[in-house]
């Protein structure tokens, strides 16, 4: 049996977009609770929302699925991504489909670049760039600092099912934190080979040398 919160995500899915009430009379719960759900969902970025005007008066919410919202429901796109990566490592040295994963990352940074000053930033202030940036590829992001080290840590990965078959998906994330860090970095543990978590480690040495 469907919980209250995957009937609310497959609602959603059938109807692209609802209102509360519309969520509410779909799921069969008073409208209170599915606000609950609702917050919950939006919590985890499952679920976004965007305002609909329709004629005069207030404009009305509307909730929608996210991409990661999306990617909870099975679809052919593992399999068409890794059969399409098969095509590609068949065609190219292995070093090349890494270098496409990394120019990948750098063109997410590029695109941020447009609208940050990353010279600007003091380091902190770039681990938190770093955690909005793959964040918003679906990463769950925290940093931390331990003594003369920093840790990077990811507690899930969005391209999983892909990297299992394909582990040089990891040259994106890595990239990522290494451009936007200027700062070369060490991944001490990874979910691909059996760990709970990914762990990126960098050192106050490797920071001070970074900017000698």
């Amino acid at each position: 049996m469907q919980s209250t919160r995957e009937r609310v995500l497959y609602t959603l899915l059938k109807n692209q977009h609802c209102t509360i009430n519309e969520l509410a009379e779909a799921v069969q719960i008073n409208p209170i609770s599915v606000r609950h759900h609702i917050a919950k969902l939006q919590a985890e970025g499952l679920v976004d929302s965007e305002e609909e005007r329709h004629g005069v008066g207030r404009p009305r919410r509307l909730y929608v699925l996210t991409e990661a919202g999306l990617e909870r429901f099975p679809t052919r796109y593992i399999q068409m991504s890794n059969r399409l990566l098969d095509q590609i490592k068949q065609q190219l040295p292995i070093q090349q489909v890494r270098m496409l994963f990394a120019n990948m990352a750098k063109a997410l940074i590029d695109e941020e670049a447009e609208n940050t000053n990353f010279s600007g930033l003091v380091f902190e202030e770039r681990l938190e760039l770093v955690k909005k940036l793959l964040m918003r590829e679906g990463f769950t992001v925290e940093w931390e600092r331990k003594g003369d080290e920093y840790h990077i840590i990811e507690t899930n990965c969005p391209y999983l099912h892909v990297g299992h078959y394909h582990p040089e998906i990891c040259a994106m994330d890595q990239t990522l934190i290494s451009s936007i860090l200027n700062v070369p970095t060490e991944k001490v543990k990874c979910i691909l080979n059996g760990d709970q978590l990914c762990t990126y480690v960098i050192t106050n040495q490797e920071i001070a040398e970074s900017v000698a």
